[in-house]
């Protein structure tokens, strides 16, 4: 095999194989484990190092074994090296393994009695590797069958369209508690003290210039009354600041001006904490007043509604 793999092949090609080895085990992001790790370059010269000296100390201890040899047996090493692979020794044997061939010398014995225009046929066993496949091939039908057309297992059809559905699922799970993908669709209203401090920070830095520090309004209308240009909400006024206000004129996008959407969800709920919290010297309310249609009516508001409906008649 030596012969077949000299050392020139045989170190770059297991020390490429540790190599290959390490960077698919070893979880070092973006970037190759041996830059990341540096104990994994060590450990990869190390190798590299131990692995010639071996090659070397096995070609010392060979040349001092042929030495030792007795003509005879220096002339038997010397043919057989000197063999190309289908002639060597252990690759005749590989394939008689393989293939249950027989020699020439007994084809007669293999002879059938059938003869067409002097073609005649030949008994020979069939390859081993063949019948083992053969037997394979068997097993595995069986086992099929009986799993998917018996026992009534998912097909890949099935199997793909439970996953995508999982998948489906994961996605909204991870989108309720990713802040970076946060949207109008996954916000929900914060009422934390923290939460609600920090989107006062916030405000107080980007949205007081136009609309105060109480909200009241100045340049861009009134926050703290009940009525809106473009909905109000946490899902509405999450979109207007994340996408900016009316085309031509209100409110830029700070989607685009910095703000992350984990910000953009506590300054609006900031600001929709200070509904009713009247400033003093307020905007006139700007837009129309918005109800929220999602959330459950009062008894009261039922009742106010029959009543109106009854005096309508």
């Amino acid at each position: 095999m030596k012969k077949f793999f000299p050392v020139y092949v045989r170190v770059p090609l297991i020390f490429f194989i540790v190599f290959a080895l390490m960077e698919y085990c070893i979880d070092s992001g973006d970037r190759p484990a041996f830059i990341k790790y540096p104990m994994v370059s060590v450990f990869l010269f190390v190798f590299l190092f131990i692995l010639i000296a071996i090659e070397v100390t096995l070609s010392a201890v060979n040349r001092v074994m042929y030495q030792l040899l007795s003509p005879e047996e220096k002339a038997k090493l010397d043919y057989e090296n000197s063999l190309s692979l289908q002639e060597s020794t252990w690759f005749k044997e590989l394939m008689h393994k393989l293939t249950k061939t027989e020699p020439m010398s007994k084809e007669a014995d293999l002879l059938m009695d059938h003869d067409y225009d002097g073609i005649k046929e030949l008994d020979n066993n069939l390859p081993p590797w063949w019948v083992y496949l053969f037997y394979i091939c068997i097993i595995f039908g069986v086992i099929y069958v009986v799993r998917y057309d018996v026992l009534g297992a998912d097909d890949q059809e099935m199997e793909l369209k439970k996953e995508m559905a999982q998948a489906k699922i994961d996605v909204e799970e991870y989108l309720k508690t990713a802040p970076d993908l946060m949207d109008e669709k996954t916000v929900v209203l914060l009422t934390d003290d923290a939460s609600l401090a920090a989107g006062k920070e916030i405000f107080a830095m980007n949205c007081a210039a136009c609309h105060r520090a109480d909200a009241g309004g100045q340049i861009g209308p009134n926050l703290t009354d009940d009525h809106w240009i473009l909905g109000g909400g946490i899902k509405n006024v999450f979109h207007t600041i994340t996408n900016g206000g009316r085309d031509g004129k209100g409110m830029v996008s700070w989607k685009t001006n910095g703000m992350k959407p984990k910000e953009i969800q506590k300054v609006a709920s900031y600001i929709l904490s200070l509904q009713g919290s009247n400033p003093k010297e307020p905007k006139a309310p700007e837009g129309d007043v918005w109800v929220d249609e999602s959330a459950p009516k009062t008894d009261a508001a039922a009742n106010t509604k029959k009543d109106t409906t009854e005096v309508k008649k």
